[in-house]
């Protein structure tokens, strides 16, 4: 039987969480607002993350100046997770935009507006659910 979760899985998931209360309590500049990580990818030798953040101003320009904030502050945040990891090796971060929580949003208000749609036909029609 084979083992559920690789090891660079559950780093990874323990890097998210860490990285994750660094970057909401330790990061004080008011470029990043609302940063949420999202996911993280390991290389197989845990030496290199790229780490999916999400961030409640979506406009490209203060996107774009909060990944240079925490791009700048990679130091900062690999030290305090040399302190919290029980690795041998801290990985080196690189912060990256995830743009798929913004397009699910989008996707779910298309839907909602084509449901809206199609009942305001069916009652101009006349027609009920039941048909």
């Amino acid at each position: 039987m084979g083992k559920e979760f690789s090891r660079t899985d559950r780093f990874s998931q323990q890097l998210q969480r860490e990285v994750a209360q660094i970057i909401q309590r330790e990061i004080k500049d008011p470029r990043v607002v609302m940063p949420t990580v999202s996911d993280v990818e390991v290389s197989k030798d845990l030496a290199y993350a790229k780490v999916f953040v999400t961030f409640l101003n979506d406009d490209a320009d203060s996107v774009k100046e909060a990944l240079k904030v925490l791009n700048d502050a990679n130091g900062f945040i690999r030290s305090l997770l040399g302190k919290r990891l029980k690795a041998r090796i801290t990985p080196n971060l690189r912060f990256e935009y995830d743009p798929s929580l913004n397009e699910g949003i989008r996707m779910a208000r298309l839907v909602n507006e084509a449901t809206q749609r199609d009942a305001e036909r069916k009652k101009q029609s006349g027609q009920t659910d039941d048909e």
